[in-house]
Order: structure tokens, then C-alpha cells, then sequence
């Protein structure tokens, strides 16, 4: 195995017992490694291809930049990989409900907290594990997934059944036939009844983690809203994806200046509420085999009914 150069060992030594862990890792990659792709690189440092996939997505600055996995380094580049922060234990949130399922595809009520699968930073029970058996085809470590929800979000998730299923619903979400409507609270009052948000946007140029207009990998995404139901300082809305990318309701909500609701990143923290009051309330999409319409919705979760309930 390649030694790496870590610079996060050099310097005088300290009492591990008492330190606490560091927040990211630097390394610089040696000259042996040009032509080699980062994420087959990185395998060698952090375990395994998949685990070094997964930092990848969660962020790894090239020389100050976030480079795609395949990206062929030159040699002597420093490289900067983000380490999850220790979370304090929680009990493990409840088992996802099956609301609709035949032998090609389910579709699932997940509760928040559940992750949808593994990735970095995150080793416990996920969607996946919970249905495992149940869903197939696609990326083998994240089986049946053709769209995701951020952990903190519940509500509507379509997963594939087998391989032929998840190719063919993933062209739904290619094609844009995939109806997702969520309803988020945000605090303060949209100027119209009803909007259109039209901004690409990708991996933050300062901060990978995080998402926003601001970026060298812009993606074309699309939001629509409507009024829902008006508060004094708040607003229920209902929001269509038109495109799907990595927290485009949460980024598109914030650039309007309507931060959702218990969203510690992008919105405004409630630790009253202890998540992000936003749900995918329905799905709804031709059935790829066949071709039955199917409108599924989700009810509100208890702890959104009860904080919507507060407000008046």
C-alpha cells in the first residue's frame, strides 16, 4: 500500500486521550500518483473505494477546490478531506412504512432522521439497511435509490425492486415525470401568492458541504412554490421539484430569503423543533410497467402538526 504524506500527524505530539479528534485532514499526494484518479487514490487512505467515493461527495478540496472522483491528479497537489463530527447518541428513528409496493417498485414513508444509505460520516442504520431484501438494482451500496431526502426530511420515497425497475425509474427522474411536492414552513411572508425559482447551483466554492449559487459546478435547478397557508412571521408552502438536485428546496428557499424552518445549514435553527419542517407530501408518476397512474400522499408527522398547531 502507498504511504501517504498526512500532514495532519506532523508536529509535536499531544495526549489522544484528552485531544479532541481533528475537524479534516490535509495530505499532500506524492508524485508517484499522476494520472491517478482522486477517488482510486483516496481509496488507499481511507479504506475502501466506496468509502473513498463517499468523502469525495461529502467534499474533498484539491488545491483548494472540489474536484469531481474522476478527477487524474498531477502530483505534489494538497489535498484536504473533511471528517464527520461526532454526533451525540439519539435513539434510532422508527422503520419506514411501505404505502405502496408491487414486485417492480415500493414506495415508502420515511420518518426523519433515517438516513437513505451510507455515506461519509454516517455508519448507522440507514433506509437501505431497513429494507434490505426488498429493493435492488443500481449502485450496490446504495441498492433500489433512484432520488433521496436529506436525513431530517420525511415523507414520499420511490425505490426500485430489481434492476430493470431502477433503470426505468430512473429515466422517470431523468425526464422530469416524477411529480414531488413537499410543504415547507419558512420564516417570513412571500411577496406573491405563487413563484418560479430558476438559479443553477452546485458544490459551494468556499465550503463543498454546502450548496449554493455561489459555485464552479452550477447545475440548472428549478423550484416552484405556492402559498399554502400564511402565518404573522411564517408561511406554509407547497413546493414542486422540477429538477431534483442536492438541497435545492432548502438553497432555492434561502436565496428568496424564506429559510425553512429548524434548518441549521441553510434556513433557521429551532431546537423547539429539533429538525427541519420540510415533507415530501406527495408522489406521483405513471407506473413504468404498467403505465397505471399512481398520486400517493403522505400525512403530516406528528411533531410538524404540533409546531404548525403553535403557531396559530
Amino acid at each position: 500500500m502507498r504511504k501517504l504524506s498526512d500532514d495532519s500527524s506532523t508536529g509535536p505530539a499531544d495526549d489522544s486521550s484528552t485531544a479532541p479528534p481533528p475537524r479534516e485532514r490535509e495530505l499532500t499526494v506524492p508524485s508517484e500518483a499522476a494520472g491517478e484518479r482522486l477517488d482510486r487514490f483516496l481509496a488507499s487512505y481511507v479504506g475502501s473505494r466506496g468509502a473513498a467515493e463517499r468523502a469525495v461527495e461529502a467534499g474533498v478540496l484539491v488545491d483548494g477546490r472540489a474536484r469531481p472522483k474522476s478527477y487524474r491528479l498531477e502530483g505534489g497537489e494538497r489535498l484536504r478531506i473533511g471528517l464527520p463530527t461526532e454526533r451525540p447518541a439519539v435513539p434510532p428513528p422508527a422503520a419506514p412504512a411501505i404505502v405502496w409496493q408491487d414486485e417492480h417498485l415500493a414506495v415508502v414513508d420515511k420518518p426523519a432522521g433515517l438516513v437513505v444509505h451510507a455515506g461519509a460520516g454516517h455508519a448507522g442504520d440507514t433506509l437501505v439497511d431497513a429494507l434490505a431484501g426488498i429493493v435492488a438494482g443500481g449502485d450496490p451500496e446504495r441498492p433500489g435509490i433512484v432520488h433521496r431526502l436529506d436525513r431530517d426530511t420525511s415523507g414520499l420515497l420511490l425505490v426500485a425492486r430489481s434492476g430493470d425497475a431502477h433503470d426505468r425509474l430512473a429515466d422517470l427522474v431523468r425526464h422530469r415525470a416524477l411529480e414531488r411536492t413537499y410543504l415547507a414552513l419558512v420564516q417570513g411572508r412571500p411577496a406573491s401568492r405563487s413563484g418560479r425559482i430558476e438559479a443553477p447551483i452546485g458544490r459551494d466554492r468556499d465550503d463543498p458541504t454546502r450548496v449554493s449559487l455561489d459555485t464552479d459546478t452550477p447545475r440548472d435547478a428549478v423550484t416552484h412554490f405556492e402559498v399554502e397557508r400564511l402565518f404573522p412571521n411564517h408561511a406554509l408552502l407547497r413546493v414542486r421539484l422540477e429538477t431534483g438536485r442536492m438541497h435545492q428546496i432548502r438553497v432555492h428557499l434561502r436565496a428568496i430569503e424564506l429559510p425553512v424552518v429548524g434548518d441549521p445549514v441553510y434556513g433557521v435553527a429551532d431546537p423547539a423543533l429539533g429538525r427541519q419542517f420540510l415533507h415530501a407530501a406527495r408522489l406521483a408518476f405513471d407506473h413504468p410497467f404498467t403505465g397505471e397512474r399512481l398520486d400517493l400522499e403522505s400525512p403530516f408527522p406528528a411533531e410538524l402538526e404540533t409546531y404548525l398547531n403553535g403557531l396559530g
